[in-house]
């Protein structure tokens, strides 16, 4: 603003002075007037580029401080995501370390279960290894033994093990019950259930109803030999009759029906075991 007042204050002191002053000496303001001229213009330039230059660097200050206030609020917000996602972790880790406790009490539960029924099928088969080598060829055509779901079989004819047309032991029996006796004496963790079945004819008897009673009563009785014969604890002992309806084999022939008369004495582990390991079946963690 000052170079504006400058300059026609000059023009009106040349003017003035223009008759006082010899020639010379206006050349020489003259051209002192066109250098002040020019500089004069130079810095109008500068001065309007300078303004410019301002107006653009003030520009990209309110942009940036935009930006840098967007860049703030990104900032608060992937904070409050991450403060939720170590939460959330922190949650999902507890609950993947109590699955894990979960998973490993499972799986040393089955473990046990495992390891009860492959000792109780190891048993099963010692039993039934040390039966049959026990028996006589004489006896092994009358007894059948089997190892069904962990379960032991000892099947007897009814011919081999009771008289003819009775519900009573016979005597030819006794070898062979007193060697099943020494097996079940032998495996005391065990029960035994003593199972009478028959064929599908009628019995004619007059002390005997029917079938059903048939095969209680020969049960009872092969109970009665091993508790009073042969020692085997009778709290261990159970008696049973199926009757005709437990069929092994077709009695439509007679072969058929010599099968099905026959006495299961039935050896299985103490139920209360499992049941105790089913008790400490692990619960789920709430």
């Amino acid at each position: 603003m000052k170079l504006y007042v400058i300059i026609p204050a000059l023009l009106i002191v040349a003017a003035m002075t223009q008759s006082c002053v010899s020639s010379k000496k206006y050349k020489e303001l003259q051209t002192n007037y066109s250098l002040l001229d020019s500089n004069n213009r130079d810095l109008k330039t500068k001065y309007l580029t300078s303004e410019q230059n301002l107006a653009v660097r003030t520009g990209r200050v309110v942009s940036l401080e935009e930006q840098l206030a967007s860049e703030r609020t990104n900032a608060k917000q992937l904070q409050a995501a991450l403060d939720k996602c170590l939460t959330s972790g922190s949650q999902g880790n507890v609950n993947i370390s109590k699955l894990v406790d979960e998973i490993n009490s499972s799986n040393r539960y089955i473990q046990q279960l495992v390891n009860a029924k492959n000792k109780s099928d190891s048993l099963n088969m010692v039993l039934t290894n040390n039966l049959t080598r026990s028996l006589s060829q004489t006896e092994a055509q009358g007894v059948d033994v089997q190892v069904l779901k962990g379960v032991v079989y000892i099947s007897l004819s009814d011919n081999m093990l009771y008289k003819s047309g009775s519900y009573e032991v016979s005597d030819q029996a006794g070898a062979t019950l007193s060697k099943i006796a020494k097996i079940i004496k032998d495996y005391s963790t065990y029960d035994v259930l003593i199972e009478g079945n028959t064929d599908n004819v009628p019995i004619t008897q007059k002390n005997i109803r029917n079938n059903w009673d048939l095969s209680a009563l020969r049960a009872s009785s092969v109970v009665m030999a091993l508790q009073t014969t042969y020692q085997v604890d009778p709290k261990r002992l159970t008696a049973g009759g199926r009757g005709e309806y437990n069929p092994i084999a077709d009695n439509a022939s007679e072969a058929g029906k010599v099968k099905n008369r026959r006495t299961q004495i039935i050896i299985t582990p103490k139920l209360d075991q499992f049941m105790e390991l089913i008790n400490k079946a692990p619960e789920k963690q709430k």
